[in-house]
């Protein structure tokens, strides 16, 4: 203790110090050596060699740029849909929840208490061809007689949606939660309408949540696999599952390798793009 006294300005650096290792280990020294695979060159028989091949780059955009794209458009499709079901239900939640507000937060989380290939399997069974949801959309015209929702893109999206839901969801609540109703008082004392001081008042002041919510919802979306797997066909996969498949089927380490250097760059610069367009303000929750 009178070493830390003495020593004052190592006491932040000592509190980081944790976090720090932790990151090192578990994250720059796999990211390291996901790098070095990515330019390696040779096969599983023959053994892999270092040679600076960038070529597994170029030829992972080449060949694959559907999956890319597939995988930022399923991505982006399923964030706006979990934030146009999420917000109102925050919403409601955060102005209107009154004291049952602890158990309906509950119910946002409580798909988290089962993992997440269980619920993925379980929407397998939903949208299956002799489920309800697709008898119901056939008896309404719909879907025609032999129409279906497995293995389409339509339920990769929704199956995406589903999971990452909280991720929206919970941020949206904070924001609005912290909101002072004195605030949304003074703007109808000010004779604007209830729509006028959503607009003006809540709508700004949850913006942290709102970029919040898209960041982490997006960001693991883009990555998913589990979802293209179960409820798409190889025409709906994602590149995830073409990393899986190299990783783990054909074991073409460097191929796999350099695609996830890609696909983490891709998010990065789309995340970077996003940040600039609604500013930093909102990414740290000072926005007036």
């Amino acid at each position: 203790m009178g070493l830390l006294h003495r020593h004052r300005q190592l006491t932040p650096y000592l509190l980081l110090a944790p976090g720090l290792l932790w990151l090192g280990v578990f994250f720059v020294v796999p990211l390291g050596f996901l790098a070095y695979q990515s330019l390696q060159s040779g096969n599983f028989d023959i053994g892999y060699s270092f040679s600076w091949a960038w070529g597994n780059y170029w030829n992972a955009v080449r060949d694959y740029r559907p999956q890319f794209v597939r995988s930022l458009e399923y991505a982006g499709i399923a964030t706006v849909l979990a934030l146009v079901v999420s917000y109102p239900v925050a919403y409601w939640i955060a102005f209107r929840g009154g004291r049952w507000k602890n158990l309906l937060l509950l119910f946002i989380v409580a798909p988290f208490f089962v993992t997440y290939l269980i619920r993925t399997l379980a929407w397998e069974t939903i949208l299956s061809d002799n489920g309800f949801v697709v008898h119901t959309l056939q008896h309404l015209h719909v879907l025609g007689p032999g129409g279906r929702l497995l293995a389409t893109s339509t339920a990769v999206v929704t199956g995406i949606t589903y999971n990452f839901l909280p991720f929206m969801a919970l941020p949206l609540y904070v924001s609005l939660e912290q909101i002072d109703h004195r605030l949304l008082e003074a703007a109808q004392d000010l004779y604007a309408s209830k729509w006028k001081a959503f607009v003006r008042v809540t709508l700004p002041l949850s913006l942290p949540g709102v970029v919040a919510g898209t960041l982490l919802t997006f960001i693991p979306a883009a990555g998913d696999f589990i979802n293209a797997q179960l409820l798409g066909s190889p025409e709906n996969h994602m590149i995830g599952n073409v990393i899986q498949s190299k990783f783990l089927e054909l074991t073409d380490y460097p191929a796999a390798a350099s695609m996830s250097f890609i696909l983490m760059a891709a998010i990065l610069v789309a995340v970077a793009v996003y940040a600039r367009a609604v500013g930093t303000e909102q990414l740290t929750g000072t926005a007036v």
